[in-house]
């Protein structure tokens, strides 16, 4: 099957990259096993963190074999107080004091989160067990956004038996405006080169193409098409398009006969958490593509966010992303 060899591949890139992954949720059985399976199959080097003689009794009770994972007790690691320290740094123009940001990296996710920040593994996975906003907090808090990106959002791997498509944003921002969604479709379409080794194509979706309607909800989408392009001029970005005209070659020549995007486009850009949620859903449910993620992107690094019904490989395949588009 097709996902089988996308992912395959993608954890064939990470695994020759011996990147390391710190997975906090050290109490989730799910996440032993992905830890496991990261471990046997090489993908990367895994930190899952949590009291070491707890996280040996769990594995023993459950047969997992943890020999070459690294368990780290992250409240009795010498670098709690270093951590601490940075935090307090990073956050004391928001009221933050010492004593609260000790107490702050008592928790596996802003542990886990410092970790990436000071270079000591180079992606997090989590969420299995902790509240989205959690994960996302501790991320953007210990990490934040690099310059020129204004905005964390997300992308779906829309895997089909023809092609390899990402969505954005279908999880993460409601209502961007026209910088958040420039912002939205250069973050995608690099992300897109790193997880397919395509050349990005992007489409800015509405419910009309170049210029074939007129309506304030376009002016937004039309004004991000120029800031993309602009900031971006190496990426090949076009809009305002059709969903159709984006992806089938025959409408894309009739209808934007000049754009290099349209009939090709392999990444697409939805206005609004409506549509990109719904768009989808429609064809993951209706059209049969394997959806992979949500994977959070706009980060310095990549710290991704996992659904509290994920499977261990959910949490391998993420682990695998995280490592492949790490610097």
């Amino acid at each position: 099957m097709k996902e089988i060899k996308l992912l395959n591949d993608i954890k064939a890139k990470a695994a020759a990259r011996k990147k390391t992954i710190v997975l906090p949720e050290s109490h989730d059985e799910r996440v032993l096993r992905a830890a496991e399976k990261l471990t046997a199959e090489s993908v990367a080097n895994v930190v899952i963190l949590g009291d070491e003689n707890k996280v040996y009794e769990d594995a023993k009770a459950k047969d997992i074999n943890l020999s070459g994972v690294r368990v780290l007790d992250h409240v009795k690691s010498e670098k709690l107080s270093d951590f601490a320290n940075v935090f307090f740094n990073l956050r004391k123009h928001k009221g933050m004091t010492i004593e609260k940001a000790k107490e702050v990296m008592t928790s596996d996710l802003f542990f886990g989160a410092m970790m990436v920040r000071e270079g000591m593994a180079d992606g997090f996975v989590a969420g299995s067990v902790a509240a989205t906003g959690d994960v996302l907090r501790a991320a953007f808090q210990c990490v934040g956004m690099p310059e020129g990106i204004s905005i964390v959002s997300s992308l779906f791997l829309m895997i089909l038996p023809d092609r390899n498509l990402s969505f954005a944003d279908c999880a993460v921002v409601p209502d961007p405006d026209a910088t958040q969604l420039a912002d939205i479709a250069i973050t995608t379409a690099d992300n897109h080169k790193k997880l397919t080794g395509e050349e990005p194509y992007v489409a800015m979706l509405s419910f009309s193409t170049k210029g074939s309607a007129e309506h304030e909800l376009l002016d937004k989408v039309k004004s991000a098409t120029k800031i993309a392009q602009e900031k971006r001029p190496d990426l090949f970005i076009d809009g305002e398009m059709q969903f159709d005209t984006a992806i089938i070659d025959s409408i894309g020549k009739k209808k934007a006969p000049d754009s290099k995007v349209a009939g090709r486009a392999n990444v697409l850009v939805f206005p609004d958490l409506n549509a990109g949620n719904i768009g989808y859903k429609i064809a993951q449910r209706l059209g049969g593509a394997e959806a992979v993620g949500p994977v959070v992107q706009g980060l310095k690094k990549p710290l991704f966010d996992l659904s509290r019904g994920c499977s261990v490989d959910d949490i391998v395949n993420t682990s695998a992303i995280s490592a492949l588009m790490a610097d």
